[in-house]
């Protein structure tokens, strides 16, 4: 990022950089994730840390994490981090097998020779827990 007057951005130029419109950078700071400097004009100048900030809640919001969640992670303060964290990590893990287990079965069905997949029984196999969760086929 090329930086404009002693290293400060405005909220236009960060906001353009990172591809959010310049009301996400204001509530991304109402909530407390953001406290960029303000000029003598009372307009926010943000600097390099400013934009690491910014960077990590992409990442971490990618990631699934609420906002909630990346106050806590980002307040130097806070004794809940670790908690967030662990709890961020356990959605994590669950998440990933919820794709190993899409991704197997995508792969079936993509060389299953049957005409109707849903009536394919190693299809159905590979949703047998979600099945098993809501009651349906008994089998």
């Amino acid at each position: 990022m090329k930086s404009s007057a002693q290293g400060l951005w405005s909220v236009g130029e960060v906001a353009g950089r990172f591809g959010l419109p310049t009301n996400v950078l204001r509530h991304w700071e109402s909530v407390g994730l953001l406290r960029p400097a303000r000029d003598s004009a009372g307009r926010r100048r943000y600097g390099e840390n400013d934009v690491v900030r910014i960077a990590v809640i992409q990442r971490s919001k990618a990631a699934g994490m609420t906002l909630e969640q990346i106050v806590v992670l980002l307040d130097d303060g806070s004794a809940g981090r670790h908690a967030v964290l662990q709890q961020h990590l356990d959605e994590l893990d669950r998440r990933a097998e919820e794709i190993r287990l899409s991704r197997e079965m995508t792969e079936h069905a993509l060389g299953c020779r049957a005409h109707d997949i849903a009536t394919c029984p190693r299809f159905q196999a590979s949703v047998a827990d979600v099945l098993a969760r809501v009651g349906g086929a008994d089998r």
